[in-house]
């Protein structure tokens, strides 16, 4: 049973622990854990933009970790009900319950989300957002699962990425992967970028 109380020295607004957290998951597995850092509060709420929060429907959220772009979401209008995470980190999805009660947080591989969301959603999903380590993965495996996020949501909606790198971290493919990028984060650690994707 999870307590909505967080401990000493973890406030919803993270701070240095969260830092740590961070660096302590990459240390262990840094092909899971897509940062050293969380990302910045300007990064999450860029790529919150992109989701609109007056479309009816659920969210799916991609490596949470100590939930910045929940955050962000939350701040941006969607009810937590409406958010479904999924995170490989069982101290991540821990704290996110804490942290953001009424929010979804499964336990699982996001690479696999159809299977690991099961018959959680309670419908076609308005969006994907995602802070996956993409480029640890080959590139054939990238373009199922942004396929298979795009079976999850309704026609047109974005699957969201942030990137460091200059290049996407999905290759496009004209007519069935589409997708543009915004201006560089320069207020995140590393700087980056989000790549917003469409399946036209």
């Amino acid at each position: 049973m999870f307590h909505s109380r967080e401990p000493r020295n973890s406030s919803p607004k993270g701070g240095l622990n969260d830092e740590v957290r961070f660096l302590q998951s990459w240390f262990r597995n840094p092909l899971k854990t897509g940062a050293v850092s969380p990302s910045s509060p300007g990064l999450a709420k860029m790529m919150a933009s992109y989701l609109d929060p007056s479309k009816d429907g659920p969210v799916i959220e991609l490596g949470p970790g100590t939930g910045p772009v929940t955050k962000a979401l939350l701040a941006r209008g969607f009810a937590p009900e409406r958010l479904f995470l999924i995170e490989y980190n069982p101290e991540f999805c821990a704290l996110l319950r804490r942290r953001y009660p009424g929010v979804t947080v499964i336990h699982g591989d996001a690479y696999a989300m159809r299977k690991t969301l099961g018959n959680a959603l309670p419908g076609k999903a308005v969006g994907t957002i995602s802070s996956l380590p993409l480029f640890t993965m080959p590139q054939a495996e990238r373009h199922r699962m942004v396929n298979e996020a795009f079976d999850l949501t309704v026609p047109g909606a974005p699957f969201v990425q942030f990137t460091y790198a200059v290049v996407s971290p999905v290759p496009l493919l004209p007519g069935k992967i589409e997708g543009k990028v915004s201006p560089r984060v320069w207020m995140n650690i590393p700087p980056a970028r989000v790549w917003v994707y469409h399946r036209p």
